[in-house]
């Protein structure tokens, strides 16, 4: 593809808070869009709002896309451009697209009551009050009576441009063809429009406008109703896998077709179509996440398992490389996101790894449908097989001998006080996983432990 004829896009958020998860949807598609046609996407920090940019947020956006690692061909900020909007803005008000508009006296009065303040001018573009059509990639033809807009405001002053204006001045400079933006922005359109036409530079940009997500009750996801649930960083914070994340915004409002969802960021370029981007809501459903998140976890190697529950798991000193490569495995089965681990060790769902049980509960160690001397029986057969010599360093044949019995006995009155005896807990891992985790000497004191137990109640 000729340069002339380069697809270009860009993701422009504001910086006056972190970045949504709706805002790295729309960025998402546009990555995925541009690298599919092997075009140029912009990263463009559109910070004109002076009173409530942030630094921080900005910061937060560039953390943000690092962590999902989308890497874009050019970085911008929006305030390197003011000098040049002035002369748009000049340019417009000297062949009559724009005035200057003065306030009127009662609105600045019934304003002051209110405690607000209003410019006494303003800079306004003037309404050729016409139909706008345009062809929208998802929504496809748009037609806007503009009459009912009026003339809008487009700078609060000649240096303080607004949002339509440095909008549209910069998608012209920058060349962008394509803006692939929120549903939200769809009311916007009409009037950047107009604006693009006036200046008359070159031909516009196509649209699409991708669907809103939705909260589980169908409302829009929101900062102010939902809080900080629909910030990335915010998944990133509770480990999450980055291609877990993308996987799942991918198919938020979009999908291939077909019964598989697990697909890799290079194999969703080869299969995006835009054109089948759905036009409704789409609902952000946080347990579809975690079960994209949970496959994930599933393909990453044991070392990539154990570097996430390093950093997720609390007092990690407490475990020895050899626990934790035996706890890996139970560990990862039972989460679907890594801060999971910090959840499972504050109400003490890990504390039978590290702890001797103490059962102060004996009668808890009892199948439901045995007895205290059936369970007294069963755990002295157990301690039989955990004695044998050849049983230390063979787990594999222990428990081959342990689910022998209990498929003689009943697998209840074996495997319930087996797995109570060795966590002292009524949830916990399978006994298998246990006795794998726990060396054989520690598996032995255990049940010895429950069997006194069960003798003193």
């Amino acid at each position: 593809m000729s340069e002339n004829n380069k697809i270009i896009t860009r993701f422009a958020p504001s910086p006056t808070g972190f970045l949504h998860i709706g805002g790295a949807r729309s960025a998402l598609f546009n990555y995925i869009f541009t690298k599919q046609k092997e075009g140029k996407i912009i990263l463009r920090i559109e910070d004109t709002d002076l009173e409530r940019n942030k630094e921080e947020f900005t910061e937060g956006i560039y953390r943000a896309f690092e962590w999902l690692d989308l890497k874009f061909d050019e970085n911008k900020k929006q305030s390197d451009n003011f000098p040049i909007h002035r002369k748009y803005l000049e340019k417009l008000i000297s062949e009559g697209h724009a005035y200057i508009s003065k306030t009127k006296e009662e609105d600045l009065l019934e304003a002051k009551k209110e405690g607000k303040t209003l410019r006494g001018e303003v800079i306004r573009f003037k309404n050729p009050n016409k139909v706008i059509s345009f062809t929208d990639l998802i929504r496809g033809e748009v037609s806007v009576d503009t009459t009912d807009l009026g003339d809008f405001v487009i700078a609060k002053s000649l240096d303080e441009p607004v949002f339509h204006l440095s909008n549209v001045v910069d998608d012209i400079l920058m060349g962008v063809t394509h803006i692939i933006r929120g549903e939200e922005h769809l009311a916007n359109t009409p009037r950047q429009i107009l604006i693009w036409e006036a200046v008359g530079e070159r031909e516009r940009a196509t649209y699409a406008h991708i669907p809103l997500i939705l909260s589980e009750t169908r409302e829009k996801l929101s900062k102010r109703i939902h809080g900080e649930i629909v910030s990335v960083e915010y998944y990133k914070n509770r480990g999450y896998l980055k291609d877990a994340f993308i996987n799942f915004l991918a198919f938020l409002g979009w999908n291939p077709g077909g019964e598989r969802e697990i697909y890799s960021l290079g194999e969703i370029i080869k299969e995006f179509n835009i054109e089948k981007v759905q036009k409704g809501g789409a609902v952000f459903n946080i347990e579809k996440l975690n079960w994209f998140n949970k496959e994930y976890i599933k393909l990453q190697s044991e070392s990539e398992q154990l570097e996430y529950i390093k950093e997720f798991l609390p007092n990690i000193e407490k475990y020895s490389d050899e626990m934790l490569q035996k706890l890996r495995p139970v560990l990862v089965d039972r989460i679907s996101y890594y801060a999971e681990l910090k959840d499972m060790d504050e109400v003490g769902e890990l504390d039978y790894y590290l702890n001797t049980p103490t059962y102060s509960n004996p009668n808890e160690i009892i199948w439901k449908k045995s007895n205290k001397e059936n369970t007294i029986l069963n755990l002295e057969l157990i301690e039989n097989i955990l004695r044998k010599e050849n049983n230390e360093s063979n787990l594999d044949n222990l428990w081959e001998e342990i689910y022998k019995l209990a498929e003689e006995k009943g697998k209840g009155d074996i495997l319930w006080p087996l797995r109570y005896a060795l966590s002292g807990k009524d949830k916990s891992p399978d006994p298998k996983s246990l006795l794998y985790i726990l060396d054989t000497k520690e598996a032995l004191l255990r049940v010895e432990n429950a069997i006194e137990s069960l003798r003193n109640l």
